[in-house]
């Protein structure tokens, strides 16, 4: 989930960090287009980007991206499980076909990813995975049935993952972003949703792409080799706020 957004600012962190990188995204043009532009960038390290154009809930193309990542890199230290869909709509107008379209990317691609991945990292000593989960897996919210589940779901599949792999020298942890200010949610987010997100959240804002990767690239790191099967929300104290209402967190006048 590399071709905008989140995972490409991930992507970013990594390049600035001295890693070689592969991104996987399965909508081609902007895959395409986003490749330009990393490449301009990297100029005399383009040897340091891998594209692969992927669907992350197919086993096969899973597997096939591994194999070229190993191929190309002979390594893998880090994995970022950030592709992600959504639909937003009441309970009893989610299709069965929506509800499986949105659980095969965000929950069975992470599954797929860590086991695929895990033989790669193990043969150089273990590495680090990040599944990209979300606030909305950790507060029940309207209109996000199949989206909330999904996440909550992979919070789970997080701790398993943590407490298997962890045993083989493979840490596994979470980030439950709050909202970002990415270019979807700038064309979704109505300016009354945005005032209701800046009442609701105790810092009063959205967070940044740059925020978010900050998160990820930390718990990738040696800094948090002891750090596993954890969540990170970061949200801006979202999840921390709980029920507290806005108006009673407001300075008197």
């Amino acid at each position: 989930g590399a071709a905008r957004g989140i995972g490409l600012a991930i992507a970013r962190w990594f390049f600035h960090q001295g890693y070689r990188v592969a991104v996987i995204d399965n909508d081609a043009p902007t895959l395409t287009a986003t490749e330009a532009t990393l490449r301009t960038e990297l100029g005399a390290r383009a040897s340091d980007l891998l594209v692969i154009h992927g669907d992350v809930s197919d086993p096969a193309q899973v597997a096939a991206a591994v194999q070229r990542i190993e191929q190309t890199f002979g390594r893998l230290d880090a994995l970022v499980n950030n592709a992600g869909v959504a639909t937003f709509k009441p309970i009893g107008e989610t299709s069965f076909d929506e509800w499986r379209w949105v659980m095969a990317t965000n929950l069975d691609g992470p599954f797929l990813c860590v086991q695929a991945c895990a033989p790669l990292m193990l043969k150089n000593g273990g590495g680090a995975v990040v599944n990209i989960a979300s606030i909305s897996g950790l507060r029940a919210s309207t209109l996000r049935v199949a989206y909330g589940t999904s996440k909550a779901a992979l919070i789970h599949l997080t701790r398993q993952q943590a407490v298997e792999y962890g045993n083989a020298g493979i840490r596994v942890n979470a980030i439950a972003p709050g909202p970002v200010e990415t270019e979807m949610a700038k064309k979704v987010h109505t300016p009354a949703i945005r005032a209701d997100y800046h009442d609701t959240i105790p810092l009063a804002r959205y967070g940044s792409l740059e925020e978010i990767a900050n998160a990820v690239g930390f718990l990738c790191s040696p800094q948090a080799s002891y750090v596993n099967g954890q969540v990170l929300a970061v949200d801006g104290g979202f999840d921390a706020a709980g029920v507290g209402l806005p108006t009673l967190r407001r300075p008197a006048p």
